[in-house]
């Protein structure tokens, strides 16, 4: 049974960049039709789906963050990585790390989450 495990700071500073990372156990992130996901929810707010990277190394972004945010992996470790730059404390929520089935069309495994704070 695949297991994510997110991690990185609980606390950063206004236009700093957020790195976290997610480590996945039980499952390679290279197997065929899965992709790995980072999804947050603000207080008080849904789930927001951010980005993905997919078992080919192909990346897929949401629109409305596109243009700060990118995904990476690292193999070697089987581990994958958000990056948020220019952070505002908008960006304040619970950072979860989850795998998408492409053939079931849903995110099957989640992390536990990561709360992250923006504030200096």
């Amino acid at each position: 049974q695949v297991q994510l495990q997110e991690s990185g700071p609980g606390r950063v500073k206004p236009s700093q960049m957020l790195s976290l990372t997610c480590t996945v156990s039980g499952g390679s992130i290279t197997t065929n039709y899965y992709a790995w996901s980072w999804i947050r929810q603000p207080p008080g707010k849904g789930l927001e789906w951010m980005g993905a990277i997919g078992y080919d190394d192909n990346t897929y972004y949401s629109p409305a963050l596109k243009s700060h945010t990118s995904i990476s992996r690292d193999t070697s470790k089987n581990q994958f990585s958000l990056q948020l730059s220019s952070v505002t404390p908008e960006d304040t929520a619970i950072y979860y790390c989850a795998r998408y089935g492409l053939a079931l069309y849903d995110h099957d495994s989640w992390g536990q989450g990561t709360q992250v704070t923006v504030s200096s």
